[in-house]
C-alpha cells in the first residue's frame, strides 16, 4: 500500500478554555482507537481496510471511528468506489500536547476560517489553466474566461501557468483582542504539462495588497494517485500536492517555520479592513515561472480548503470564545 508524502507534524494544544475536552480525552482513553490512530499516522484508507488491517469486525471498527471523529482526532470523507462510496479516514494530529491550568490572565484562543478553494472573488491566469469538480471538468480547458463562470464555486481543483486568484477572507478578530499569528494553510503544487516532479515554481501569497513571502514548489505530483482524487481524473495528471503552511507574526512571515521576509502583522493594516484579501500565485518575472495546483477537499492527499486561522489573546472573561478547534491542523511544530 503506498504511503502519504512527507509532511510536518501536526500538534492539538489542549488548555483549560477547550471545550471539548472530555470528547477528545474519551477517543483516546481505548487501546483499539489508539491503534487505529497509530495506523493511520502512515495511512488513508477506508473504514474496512482499517478493520482488515487491524483484524476487528468492521462494525466495531466503525463505531470507533465514529468516536474519533467526533473528538476531532480524525477526518472522514467520501469517495467513489467501485459500488458506491466508501469512507476514507485521515489522522488530523500527530501530537497532542495537554496544558494544565495556569493563574495567568490572559489565554490564547483561536478563529478558524474554512474557504472553498472556487470562492475566489478576483482571477488573472494565463494558459495552461482550468478548473475541475469532484465529477468533471468545468468550462473549458484552458480559457482563462472559465475562471468566471458562476460553476466555478464547485471547483476542487484548480490550476494555471501563471497569475493568481484572490480570496477575501472575514477578518472575525474580537473587538480589544491582541492577534497573535495569522496562518493559512493549503495544499499546492506546480503546474507543468501533465505531471513532473522536478518542475520548479516560485508561488506567491499577498495579504491586504502586501507580498509576506514565496515558497518554491519542488514540483508536480502526478503517476500515482492523490488518496482522495476522483477516479474519473486520469493518473498521469496533476494528482496531489503538499500541505504548506504559511504564518504572519509580529517578527515576521514564515513558511513551514522558515522565515521567508520581514513584513509583520503590523504591515497589514488589519483594523482598516472588514476582510483578510488573500491573493496566491505565480509573478510573470519570477525565477521559476512553473505554474500552480490548488487542491480543494475533493481532490489531493488532503481532505480540506484553504484554512485561516487568526490566533489572539484575550483578557479572561472580556471576550467570547469562537476559536473552537474544528478545521485542519494549522499549528505546525
Amino acid at each position: 500500500m503506498s504511503q502519504p508524502p512527507e509532511r510536518r507534524k501536526l500538534v492539538l494544544r489542549i488548555d483549560d478554555d477547550f471545550t471539548d475536552i472530555e470528547l477528545l480525552l474519551k477517543g483516546l482513553a481505548s487501546a483499539p482507537r489508539l491503534e487505529i490512530l497509530r495506523y493511520l499516522g502512515s495511512h488513508t484508507v477506508s473504514v474496512g481496510e482499517i478493520a482488515e488491517a487491524l483484524d476487528m469486525p468492521a462494525s466495531t471498527a466503525a463505531l470507533h471511528i465514529t468516536q474519533l471523529e467526533k473528538a476531532g482526532l480524525i477526518k472522514t470523507d467520501f469517495q467513489p468506489a467501485s459500488r458506491g462510496v466508501k469512507k476514507v479516514c485521515v489522522r488530523v494530529y500527530d501530537e497532542v500536547v495537554i496544558a494544565l491550568p495556569s493563574s495567568e490572565r490572559t489565554r490564547e484562543e483561536y478563529s478558524d476560517i474554512s474557504m472553498p478553494i472556487g470562492s475566489y472573488v478576483d482571477a488573472e491566469v494565463v494558459p495552461m489553466c482550468g478548473l475541475a469538480s469532484a465529477t468533471g471538468i468545468i468550462g473549458v480547458m484552458d480559457d482563462p474566461e472559465t475562471f468566471f463562470d458562476p460553476a466555478r464555486i464547485e471547483a476542487q481543483l484548480l490550476w494555471f501557468r501563471q497569475g493568481y486568484v484572490e480570496y477575501r477572507f472575514p477578518n472575525r478578530l474580537p473587538t480589544g483582542a491582541i492577534l497573535e499569528s495569522i496562518q493559512v494553510s493549503m495544499e499546492i503544487c506546480s503546474e507543468a504539462p501533465l505531471h513532473n516532479h522536478d518542475w520548479r515554481s516560485d508561488v506567491t501569497m499577498w495579504m491586504n495588497g502586501i507580498e509576506i513571502g514565496t515558497w518554491t514548489s519542488p514540483g508536480d505530483f502526478g503517476g500515482e494517485r492523490g488518496f482522495i482524487t476522483p477516479t474519473w481524473w486520469e493518473e498521469w495528471n496533476s494528482q496531489y500536492g503538499l500541505l504548506k503552511v504559511w504564518k504572519v507574526t509580529d517578527d515576521g512571515t514564515y513558511v513551514d517555520g522558515v522565515r521567508v521576509s520581514s513584513v509583520s502583522l503590523d504591515d497589514l493594516a488589519l483594523e482598516k479592513e472588514r476582510y483578510i484579501r488573500l491573493r496566491l500565485g505565480v509573478k510573470a518575472d519570477a525565477p521559476n515561472v512553473g505554474g500552480l495546483n490548488i487542491f480543494g477537499r475533493g481532490f489531493g492527499n488532503y481532505p480540506q480548503d484553504i484554512l485561516m486561522r487568526l490566533r489572539y489573546r484575550s483578557k479572561e472573561g472580556g471576550i467570547s470564545h469562537e476559536g473552537k478547534l474544528k478545521e485542519a491542523p494549522l499549528q505546525v511544530k
